[in-house]
């Protein structure tokens, strides 16, 4: 497994993309609002998660290695 490195807003970008597709696809599954509301609700999360995810992919796989461990390899 490769490590990244990234800053924390950048983590939180990530995480909430994630958190945003997953709350969508939960309340697409429900049934504890009405089904118009349930919809809407479901499908605007769904899709922002959804439209985020590559920025947020392009994000991690651009990210490089912690400077401490660049370090580290250069003085063992």
């Amino acid at each position: 497994m490769k490590e990244r490195l990234l800053t924390t807003p950048q983590l939180l970008f990530v995480v909430g993309t994630r958190a945003a597709l997953g709350a969508g696809v939960a309340l697409l599954a429900s049934s504890s609002l009405t089904d118009r509301a349930r919809r809407r609700a479901g499908l605007t999360l769904a899709l922002a998660g959804i439209a985020t995810t590559i920025p947020a992919a392009k994000l991690v796989v651009e990210s490089g290695k912690s400077p401490f461990k660049k370090m580290l390899r250069k003085l063992w």
